[in-house]
């Protein structure tokens, strides 16, 4: 099992035959993606050679599911073209738009994350690494060689820290890796995340990565709190941001005690979750609170 991606997805790439596109399609293909088409309407009915595979280009997403029944999109076009390329994508009817571009404007990210959701489509993103189901699929650029398949899932707001818990738990494994992207207006939530890894009867544990500025990660523990019966471990990155600074991502502002480390610390605390203060003390944490869990189970 495994939450929004799987080995029977079938994946299209807008933008795969860019400079980006190409070399993540490459990569998708040796982690076992079924990547299915790319679209590109000025190359339309060409094909392009991945080593073993030629993947044929169409000249919209509706072209290309009509011809491939392709469930999945990522998305690697510039941010001036991304709202026009989701909403593309939402009107063909596509399950899951993964939006890797970043540096796309907020007014544009709000226009089309309500839009797709009007139509049905889930948003992954925007400016995120995408997902993984280890094993089985890849859509984004998460590298797919640090880790294995297992049962923890993983939300987070930062793509280096995703790929450092991957790496720390990599003799466990994961069932997914989601990547929802640091911007202020995302598709899909940390509470997304956790209501489906809650319901994936394959993930065991669920280690939620956040960051300083907002308040996702205060609405989060709040679910955690009422919702979620699995076992959760955080970690929030930015415990030594000065007052008042703004951090890379657009979306970590901090005003006052609003949206600090301590104050999201202290909230998922307070609902129940093992925060880490360092990623190398987040995996310490997973690894002896599986051990209870499995005490208990066995015990």
């Amino acid at each position: 099992m495994a939450i929004y991606l799987t080995k029977e997805s079938k994946v299209l790439v807008q933008g795969m035959t860019g400079g980006e596109g190409m070399k993540h399609t490459r990569r998708m293909l040796a982690a076992g993606t079924d990547i299915v088409g790319g679209v590109n309407p000025r190359k339309a009915g060409a094909t392009v050679d991945f080593d073993e595979r030629a993947v044929p280009v169409f000249g919209s997403v509706a072209e290309g599911i009509q011809a491939t029944g392709a469930d999945v999109t990522v998305v690697f076009v510039p941010p001036a073209f991304a709202k026009a390329a989701v909403v593309e994508a939402a009107d063909a009817g596509i399950g899951l738009a993964v939006v890797i571009t970043e540096g796309i404007p907020v007014h544009d990210s709000v226009a089309f994350t309500a839009y797709a959701k009007r139509k049905g489509t889930r948003i992954i993103g925007p400016n995120c690494p995408g997902l993984i189901t280890p094993g089985q699929s890849d859509a984004g650029i998460i590298p797919a060689d640090i880790t294995k398949p297992g049962r923890i899932g993983l939300v987070s707001k930062s793509g280096t820290l995703t790929y450092q818990l991957m790496y720390e738990l990599r003799d466990i494994g994961f069932s997914t890796c989601v990547g929802i992207g640091g911007d202020p207006v995302v598709g899909t939530t940390h509470i997304d995340c956790l209501a489906a890894f809650q319901d994936d009867p394959d993930t065991e544990l669920i280690v939620l990565i956040g960051e300083i500025g907002g308040d996702a990660e205060e609405r989060a523990a709040a679910y955690v709190r009422d919702h979620v019966t699995k076992p959760v471990v955080g970690y929030i990155a930015g415990f030594t941001a000065p007052e008042g600074r703004t951090m890379g991502h657009a979306g970590a502002i901090v005003s006052g005690s609003t949206g600090t480390a301590q104050a999201k610390k202290e909230a998922l605390e307070a609902a129940g979750v093992r925060v880490g203060g360092t990623p190398t003390e987040t995996a310490k944490l997973v690894l002896a609170r599986l051990e209870e869990q499995r005490s208990l189970t066995h015990g």
